[in-house]
């Protein structure tokens, strides 16, 4: 197929992940970079329009829509496939000449967060919708949606995979991930128990003042192969979700194990599915089980790896690449 795909292309984006997923799968692709719209560069006029309304400059949205208008007439796609291209003018995305057209979102589209007026009035018109949250399907349905489609997150080979530790320093436990409201209290306690022996980083961390005393090693945003980086060194890593979107899983519940990493999450559904509990990683229920998990890793370091390396096996044999994805979505609805 001549797919015409619309996403934010910035390196370690899941969008530009599952762009090369549907290449990967033998199709013509043209990627079309949103990151102006959705990620306007801090400090510059585009920038502070979103932060003072909450929506997207029109300039740069119209710098989009001719690049898209261009490549369509270029390339005549098959399919127009836009990774959550809320902020864009949905009825020129429907004006693009393709007999098929999907939208995909990697979060809830039942949280206002992640919707805008403008898509929800035009969500019937397209031919089908993609959400990797289960519990979306039922509510896209209600809405009006023509064909609602589940798929699990993924990984992507090419930056999820063991590599080599940049550091001598090893940690008992960390968190890769960007500060939540949902997270700071669970992270926090966990920085101050083990101190030296926890890593934490991501989006909002190194700022937080209660970990500034923990003594605990902090870090900003790690991208593509660099979440691989960030992930050796630890014995045993944090899955965590994210509650606005009711996760039952997330891309690092793949990622972690991708990239060799023990996994440590909440003992979900899905997270029960994809990895035996005390055999390919370790679930739990409360913060006193977790606990109760990461002192018995430090205590059989031995043990924590082997565990580790079996869920590795479990991910990346099991067809969770983003290759994989874009095979199901077309699956499902070519």
């Amino acid at each position: 197929m001549k797919i015409l795909f619309v996403g934010d292309d910035w390196y370690g984006s899941n969008a530009r992940s599952l762009a090369d997923g549907f290449r990967l799968a033998g199709h013509d692709v043209v990627v079309i970079d949103t990151t102006a719209v959705t990620l306007p560069k801090r400090g510059t006029p585009p920038w502070m329009y979103a932060k003072a309304t909450g929506k997207r400059h029109a300039r740069t949205i119209e710098a989009v829509h001719q690049r898209l208008s261009t490549a369509a007439a270029t390339m005549r796609p098959d399919l127009l496939f836009c990774y959550k291209s809320i902020f864009l003018d949905q009825a020129r995305l429907f004006e693009l000449p393709s007999a098929l057209k999907i939208h995909y979102s990697a979060d809830d589209v039942s949280n206002p967060y992640n919707t805008t007026p403008e898509y929800l009035a035009a969500e019937q018109c397209w031919d089908a919708i993609v959400t990797t949250k289960a519990h979306n399907v039922s509510e896209l349905r209600a809405r009006g949606a023509r064909h609602a489609v589940f798929v699990l997150s993924a990984f992507d080979p090419a930056w999820h995979h063991p590599v080599a530790r940049r550091t001598a320093h090893t940690f008992t436990a960390g968190f890769v991930g960007v500060l939540r409201p949902d997270r700071v209290e669970l992270v926090t306690e966990l920085a101050h128990r083990y101190g030296d022996a926890f890593y934490v980083a991501g989006p909002g961390w190194r700022r937080h003042a209660a970990l500034k005393t923990s003594g605990a090693h902090t870090a900003g945003a790690q991208y593509g192969e660099a979440l691989s980086v960030a992930i050796a060194p630890i014995l045993a890593n944090l899955v965590l979700l994210n509650s606005d979107n009711r996760d039952t899983h997330t891309c690092r519940t793949f990622e972690v194990p991708a990239a060799g990493g023990l996994f440590v999450g909440p003992r979900t559904i899905e997270h029960a599915e994809l990895l035996t509990d005390e055999k390919e990683a370790f679930l739990f229920d409360t913060p006193d089980e977790l606990k109760d998990i990461l002192d018995r890793c430090a205590a059989d370091p031995a043990t924590a790896r082997a565990v580790a390396e079996r869920g590795h096996r479990a991910i990346t044999t099991g067809g969770h690449t983003y290759r994989h994805r874009a095979e199901q979505i077309l699956a499902s609805v070519v």
